[in-house]
């Protein structure tokens, strides 16, 4: 951060690590917004973002011409755009196998350098998710798995074990789906405690919840980001943020949030 910056005397925190980063990734979901107000949000929010899914499958809807400039302007900003795993799961769950290579190729051709892969609602084992990695990869993409279901809750040695599996087929990053980390709504801390223990968080991304799930409200969100900014620190890996929350989230890691100091310095003599 250079010294043209408004209140320089206040400083952010040493353990908040800038671009380009390793640890402490920010996941940004596109729902289809429009051009220019995605180029907005990247010419305030690129130095706190670092990937951007194009959620579900939205990419379809798009004019062909319109995505490949989407694709193009996130790359300008430094920001990796990947195409969400639900895409790929309607594929596969519609269309089987053989559609798979040709899916992934036209992911290639349109500029995606990244997409991901889950059975968030199409359930794959192990050897089904290695091998759709492996074929996504060898298409020239970057994998991003993602483990965990919105249907089906699973015990915390489940998801270890599937990130395992995502690792050793070639995945980049594992993020672990946001509906695992919550019960009715509310943080499920004996499943954090055992993730916290068991997985690679350097290449993990915890996703955040959302009003997709249903029940959960955004204070529901708000406080499991808080969560999971006290227990795993400010360079936790998140997924899953709302554009509009980029900027509070970024406020969050760095305690400049609604959620204040817990010490105050004695007033200056």
């Amino acid at each position: 951060m250079t010294a043209n910056v408004p209140f320089a005397m206040v400083p952010l925190p040493a353990g908040r690590s800038a671009k380009p980063r390793k640890t402490g990734l920010t996941m940004m979901m596109d729902w289809g917004l429009p051009l220019g107000r995605a180029e907005d949000y990247m010419g305030l929010l690129a130095p706190y973002v670092d990937l951007v899914k194009i959620v579900v499958g939205t990419a379809r809807l798009y004019p062909e011409d319109y995505l490949v400039k989407k694709l193009a302007m996130y790359k300008s900003h430094d920001v990796t755009p990947f195409l969400g795993g639900q895409f790929s799961e309607y594929v596969f769950a519609t269309q089987g196998w053989k559609a798979m290579p040709g899916f992934f190729a036209e992911a290639k051709r349109l500029g995606f350098d990244a997409l991901e892969v889950s059975d968030n609602c199409v359930p794959l084992n192990d050897d089904e998710r290695a091998k759709m990695i492996r074929m996504a990869i060898a298409e020239g993409l970057e994998v991003h798995g993602e483990v965990g279901s919105k249907v089906v809750n699973q015990t915390p040695q489940d998801l270890i074990d599937q990130t395992e599996v995502c690792f050793d087929a070639g995945c980049h990053i594992v993020l672990v789906e946001g509906a695992e980390l919550v019960t009715n709504g509310k943080v499920n801390e004996a499943m954090m405690a055992a993730l916290k223990g068991g997985l690679d968080l350097e290449h993990t991304l915890l996703e955040l919840t959302g009003p997709w799930i249903k029940g959960v409200t955004l204070n529901d969100v708000f406080e499991l980001k808080k969560f999971l900014l006290t227990e795993f620190g400010p360079d936790v890996n998140l997924a899953n943020v709302q554009p509009d929350d980029v900027m509070e989230t970024e406020a969050q890691r760095c305690g400049l949030s609604v959620i204040g100091p817990k010490t105050r310095a004695e007033a200056a003599e």
